[in-house]
């Protein structure tokens, strides 16, 4: 377990029935303190809605679907294991003894698990390329990135002033 595996892969924590969201929470803050948000990534309780009637009122309710479980993103490595070992309402990783074992790509979709898109590896200030779209070949300055819009924010020479245009991630290309 010391090395770092080949990346990111969702793992199951069991947890005490009734605290998968504080164990969620605690794990997210210790990664803030720690500045782990490199090797953990995601916290997740699976979650769905049904509606419920009640004295003749519909109301949306969220139920767990998997009571005394969470999903992680993470690089397993020995400080990430520990993190998460080691937080208040976690009682182990699943997996045989304490190895843990990532889920495959078939059973994270089964459980639901939206994937977030990986960052932008775009800074402000970089050079782009335009590749397709109406300004095609032209070359910017990124001015702004969002990534959850998947929209970046650049300043492109254009009858020689420069001109702020938004443009989607896959248009560009860094230079």
């Amino acid at each position: 377990m010391k090395q770092k595996s080949q990346g990111p892969r969702w793992y199951v924590v069991h947890t005490y029935s009734g605290h998968e969201n504080k164990v969620k929470a605690n794990i997210e803050k210790l990664v803030e303190n720690r500045e782990m948000q490199d090797i953990i990534f995601e916290v997740v309780v699976p979650s769905e809605e049904y509606e419920e009637t009640r004295n003749g009122k519909k109301k949306i309710k969220e139920k767990k679907m998997f009571p005394g479980y969470v999903i992680i993103k993470m690089i397993m490595t020995d400080e990430s294991w520990y993190l998460v070992r080691n937080t208040r309402g976690v009682t182990g990783f699943v997996g045989p003894g304490s190895k843990p074992v990532p889920l495959n790509d078939e059973e994270v979709k089964a459980l639901g698990v939206s994937e977030k898109l990986p960052a932008i590896d775009l800074e402000i200030g970089e050079t782009v390329t335009v590749v397709e779209g109406p300004f095609e070949n032209f070359i910017g300055t990124v001015d702004s990135i969002n990534n959850e819009k998947r929209k970046i924010k650049a300043y492109v020479s254009m009858f020689g002033r420069e001109t702020l245009v938004e443009l989607d991630y896959e248009q560009i290309e860094k230079v």
